[in-house]
């Protein structure tokens, strides 16, 4: 056996842990960088968090002008904002979108050069300048991941910067700033952390030499990782309806922070698989939300990998709570795959490709630029070449799986 388990210097979590973040960031430098967004900084409990952080440092700059998908534009912009205080430490509050766009800056800020330097796997050489991370919705995991996803205009999909040197340093998880999370916000980031949960979960086992875990930033599934999913998987599947609905339920909200944060840890060492692969160029052509994108290409991509991991799919039914009591792992699995497709009407995710405007023309050339992205693509525990990847994108686009709607007695 051969593993590596990857997070931050310190994780912290639960309500109200936002009040230490002035100190932590004082304890990593003087002069701070604050990236965030217009909309978060006029909320009050971000701009609670920017004046105390202001107290304490010798130097603050904000960048607030982040916009979604991380453009390059954006990075520039900001690495300008770093260099203007002399930045040695970098606060992000925000979604993913904020917490990718500080990692890179944090690379450029240490290393020189620009993001298209570092696209790929381990190409960072080395550690960046010291990141502390804050999200403020319960889907991507950014606070805790080796990755930084951009979206570069010179080609058609997004791209990524993988190094175990990016992971933040800190990682700050307050499920009160995610209070005020709206519902479509909340459907799309918090599908993307159950996508995490189960593509970690399914991800394809791989063995490994001792130089992997510091070549490769994505491993495959192991034991620990395995835990982690599982428990992820559990309080999403119990919580993501709820918050959508109801963005008070503060129960919820805590559930689904917890639930990220796990998904989070589970697949900075797993990695995702087809559905993110696929999202990529799928997502830059059709300038559609992340979450959304994987969300609906989970069932798709399970479905056509099922008979490889219906044992796993038949776990995840019973985690979920479905009663699976007598039931064979293959009718377990078609179990999970029917709630799932209740679980992403409820909230509200489109059941075809063509639903967001995807061209059936474009499918078997987004197939093979998504089996390019092959830190991804080794994961999918089912054929991945590109006509395997084109028949789930048939599927997704033509709505081939039947779409059965559990009533939400039968999903709990």
């Amino acid at each position: 056996m051969l593993e590596t388990v990857r997070g931050p210097r310190q994780l912290i979590v639960g309500e109200g842990v936002a009040e230490n973040i002035p100190r932590v960031v004082a304890e990593c430098g003087s002069r701070v960088l604050i990236v965030t967004d217009r909309v978060l900084l006029e909320q009050p409990g971000v701009a609670g968090i920017v004046a105390a952080v202001r107290e304490k440092a010798a130097v603050t700059g904000v960048f607030a002008d982040a916009t979604p998908d991380v453009p390059l534009s954006d990075v520039a912009l900001a690495v300008s904002a770093a260099a203007e205080v002399d930045a040695d430490v970098i606060l992000a509050i925000g979604g993913g979108t904020v917490i990718d766009l500080a990692k890179i800056v944090g690379v450029i800020r240490r290393h020189g050069g620009s993001p298209r330097d570092y696209y790929g796997e381990s190409k960072v050489p080395g550690p960046t300048i010291p990141l502390v991370a804050v999200p403020t919705t319960s889907g991507t995991g950014s606070e805790l991941t080796p990755v930084s996803v951009l979206t570069d205009p010179d080609r058609e999909l997004k791209v990524g910067v993988s190094s175990v040197h990016i992971v933040p340093d800190f990682a700050i998880v307050d499920p009160e700033l995610t209070y005020s999370c709206p519902a479509t916000v909340s459907a799309h980031s918090g599908i993307d952390a159950f996508c995490h949960a189960v593509e970690s979960y399914t991800a394809r086992p791989r063995p490994h030499g001792p130089r992997d875990p510091v070549e490769q930033v994505f491993l495959g599934r192991n034991a620990v990782t395995d835990h982690y999913a599982l428990l992820a998987a559990k309080r999403i599947a119990r919580s993501l309806p709820r918050v959508v609905k109801d963005g008070g339920d503060k129960d919820a909200r805590a559930d689904m922070s917890y639930g990220s944060m796990l998904a989070g840890l589970a697949f900075a060492h797993a990695g995702t698989a087809a559905p993110h692969a696929l999202q990529y160029p799928i997502g830059a052509a059709t300038h559609t939300p992340h979450g959304l994108g994987v969300g609906l290409l989970l069932p798709y991509a399970l479905d056509a990998a099922k008979d490889a991991i219906a044992d796993r799919l038949a776990v995840l039914a019973g985690v979920c709570g479905l009663d699976v009591t007598g039931a064979s792992d293959a009718e377990a699995a078609d179990m999970f795959l029917t709630w799932l497709d209740g679980l992403l009407a409820d909230i509200g995710i489109p059941p075809t490709l063509a639903d967001i405007g995807v061209a059936r023309a474009d499918l078997p050339r987004f197939a093979e630029m998504a089996g390019g992205v092959t830190r991804l693509i080794q994961n999918h525990p089912g054929p991945a070449d590109t006509a395997s990847l084109t028949a789930i994108l048939e599927a997704a686009w033509s709505g081939e799986r039947t779409r059965q709607v559990l009533t939400p007695e039968g999903r709990q």
